[in-house]
């Protein structure tokens, strides 16, 4: 027999048991095995939040059989899309361990001005509202600078213009306080009527499946090609094929109903944009990296200044944009508008989707998870014709889970050394 060390051939890798499992992909059994070691690691995802979700659902079900009607789940998905666009930019800075306090606030300085130049001073609708969205990313930019500049803490610049934009909402709306929309107009009719044909949401329903299809198949083979571990086939098709299914009887359910709101798939269509600029860009590997260790991801040559920029001004325009809706659900610009509690529920709906509060980890699905779960539970309790009070106490009471299941699984990452 030929030594191939002594001949010259080049010696075939030593591969150890760990090494002969990255070459190959894994078997849905390991990947179930996988998926339990990272829950014992404190690597939870949306598990909780789905848990969370479930029971909810079968709580007021119970409670009341009407909650789970299509219609009522057609409103839910309406009053969920406004607060839910807003929470989405609260992502984007707690990704980066920072705050946003005036998010409802700047979400009501845009709807008065779509108010006011809608329709007090004649401006085409599209030109309003691209002046309202405009206007919130002026301000995200001015918080970056205080913040980057000036070494304001967010928390601090934030709660400033939480107080200022308040004002100058209410000067916009001058003493009238309200600015009814033009109830016959695309955007009124867009934020209370307009639902998807039945075709179309059945063929949007399986446009996640085939995307996760597709971006699993060229994960899986990028690893391949590196020598790392990658999903199996069987695996990847399975989670496809799960999410469509889902989808789908979600769908005809509420089809069943008024159908589903084109205003409810406008957010979520931003939560998929969110999610690939978070998952799939520099952009968003970099938001990662800064919420993680500000100074590791200077000294790795990120432009941190930019990134911080980058959320103040996404989170801000983002909220902005949910004030164009909220005011389209509301066939109005008022003075309440923005105010309540929808700072807090945008806020409460990121963490409590499981955004971390300490920065590094999230995913723009904890927006949408989250805000389900806060309507959830305000439409149950309306149902049962109990005291908003009581929404108050139970959301209080689900943030304060959430944080401390987050809490929690943080020092567990840490002692897996997974942190």
């Amino acid at each position: 027999m030929t030594d191939n060390s002594k001949s010259g051939a080049p010696a075939a890798p030593m591969l150890d048991r760990r090494d002969e499992r990255v070459a190959h992909s894994a078997s849905i059994g390991d990947s179930i095995r996988a998926f339990l070691d990272r829950i014992r690691s404190g690597d939870l995802g949306m598990l909780p939040v789905i848990v969370g979700l479930v029971i909810i659902w079968t709580v007021f079900s119970i409670l009341n059989p009407v909650f789970l009607t299509p219609n009522n789940l057609v409103n839910l998905l309406f009053d969920s899309s406004t607060v839910g666009i807003i929470s989405l930019g609260i992502v984007c800075m707690l990704m980066v361990g920072e705050i946003d306090l005036s998010v409802g606030s700047v979400s009501g300085v845009a709807s008065a001005i779509l108010g006011v130049l809608w329709v007090n001073q004649g401006v085409p609708a599209g030109f309003a509202i691209l002046a309202a969205v405009a206007a919130g990313a002026l301000i995200g930019f001015l918080y970056a600078q205080l913040f980057n500049r000036f070494g304001m803490p967010s928390f601090v610049a934030t709660l400033a213009g939480l107080l200022t934009f308040l004002g100058l909402q209410l000067y916009l709306l001058g003493t009238t306080g309200s600015i009814n929309l033009p109830y016959g107009s695309p955007l009124v009719r867009f934020g209370q009527l307009m639902v998807m044909p039945a075709i179309v949401s059945v063929i949007l329903a399986a446009v996640p499946g085939v995307v996760m299809l597709y971006t699993g198949y060229r994960t899986a083979a990028r690893r391949r090609a590196a020598g790392l571990s990658s999903q199996s086939s069987t695996g990847i098709i399975t989670r496809a094929v799960a999410v469509t299914v889902v989808a789908e009887l979600v769908v005809a359910y509420l089809n069943q109903g008024r159908g589903v709101p084109w205003m409810f798939g406008l957010f979520v269509g931003l939560v998929l944009a969110m999610q690939y600029a978070l998952t799939r860009t520099r952009w968003g590997r970099s938001m990662f990296a800064v919420g993680g260790n500000r100074e590791a991801a200077r000294r790795a040559g990120i432009n941190v200044r930019a990134i911080y920029t980058s959320a103040f001004v996404c989170c801000s325009t983002l909220a902005a944009f949910g004030g164009v809706m909220a005011a389209s659900r509301l066939a109005s610009s008022s003075q309440q508008a923005g105010t309540g509690d929808v700072n807090l529920n945008a806020i409460a709906a990121a963490v409590i989707g499981g955004t971390s509060l300490f920065g590094g980890r999230g995913s723009a699905y904890s927006a949408l998870l989250g805000i389900i779960v806060i309507q959830s539970i305000s439409s149950g309790l309306t149902l049962l014709d109990l005291s908003s009070s009581l929404r108050y106490m139970i959301t209080g009471g689900v943030l304060a889970i959430a944080v401390i299941v987050d809490s929690l699984a943080r020092r567990s990452r840490v002692s897996h050394g997974r942190a």
